[in-house]
């Protein structure tokens, strides 16, 4: 029987998927600093990840036996992958299986950004009885979707399934992407019609200074932030920014001047510089709508990912 340790969990379909297939799956997480003891002690061939845990070169090598690292997930940047190739060991994701989650969570942050929703579910349990008429005030100049220009920066997978949502809201899409020129955005309706989008991209410098709002739907490179002081300087006066992506493509330095000087007006984050210690003043800065990267973690995405693990675990050892 072939060893699996989901240490960062797994669906419970996914778990049932190998089992009948005469797998065994262990879910109890073990910390980095035990994790290729407790590999090697159980001989597990098999280790799946989310972003909770890394699997570095030092793990790598003190575990022989490994076949398989998978990831939970689209980006790897906590796993080595080209040495964990070099050592002949298959490292997999599930590039497809998050989109949709990840692509309502960026909406989720914008209707709550444009009507202040991050603000006034602060202020409301601590003065909604004694100040409603003040708070009503304060939160009365929200703005609609509809008819603004969203700039999708990465235009893959995720920041497609974006587009379509902003298509469907009546919003007109910016999008820029390193290696597509252009893509087919289709809407499926509920009445069975379909309706196709094509979409070209375009200059990263076009996408900042001509949007509403900015969704960033790239890996991270080189630990350099993709939106720093500069491009913030290049955008619309009170325009906002999403970032579900990787934390460091903003700089949070950066947007945190910003928002002081209301060069923007909002942001929402679900991704930090120091996860899972995020800046405290990043935390308390009341134009911020926070979340603590759960882009992918709905429970219909989660039974995605784990079956797209499990059927690319089955089929690479039934070969």
């Amino acid at each position: 029987m072939i060893n699996i340790l989901a240490n960062d969990g797994i669906s419970v379909s996914a778990i049932e998927k190998l089992n009948k297939n005469g797998f065994h799956v262990e879910t109890t997480s073990v910390s980095e600093e035990k994790l290729a003891d407790s590999i090697n002690k159980n001989n597990f061939e098999v280790v799946l990840v989310r972003s909770a845990t890394k699997i570095r070169k030092d793990i790598i090598d003190k575990c022989p036996n490994l076949k398989i690292i998978g990831r939970g997930g689209v980006g790897m940047d906590n796993i080595d992958v080209k040495y964990a190739e070099q050592n002949n060991i298959l490292v997999i994701n599930t590039p497809a299986a998050s989109s949709s989650s990840v692509a309502e969570l960026v909406f989720a942050h914008l209707f709550g950004m444009v009507r202040f929703l991050y603000a006034s579910n602060r202020l409301m349990p601590m003065e909604g009885d004694n100040n409603f008429k003040n708070l009503k005030k304060s939160f009365s100049k929200g703005k609609e979707l509809r008819g603004k220009t969203l700039g999708v920066i990465g235009f893959g997978r995720i920041g497609q399934e974006v587009a379509k949502r902003g298509i469907g809201l009546g919003m007109n899409i910016l999008a820029h992407d390193k290696y597509n020129k252009e893509a087919n955005i289709t809407l499926n309706f509920f009445n069975g019609e379909k309706k196709t989008f094509t979409i070209e991209t375009t200059d990263i410098k076009d996408v900042l200074k001509n949007s509403d709002f900015i969704t960033l739907h790239v890996p991270k490179v080189d630990d350099k932030a993709i939106i720093g002081a500069e491009e913030i300087g290049m955008m619309k006066t009170g325009s906002g920014i999403i970032n579900t992506s990787r934390g460091g493509l903003v700089d949070e330095t950066a947007l945190m001047f910003a928002l002081d000087k209301e060069k923007i007006s909002y942001a929402g984050l679900d991704v930090y510089e120091n996860e899972p210690f995020p800046s405290i003043h990043l935390l308390m800065h009341g134009a911020i709508s926070l979340t603590p990267h759960i882009g992918a973690a709905t429970l219909e995405a989660q039974d995605r990912i784990g079956i797209e693990l499990a059927d690319q675990i089955i089929s690479f050892f039934q070969k």
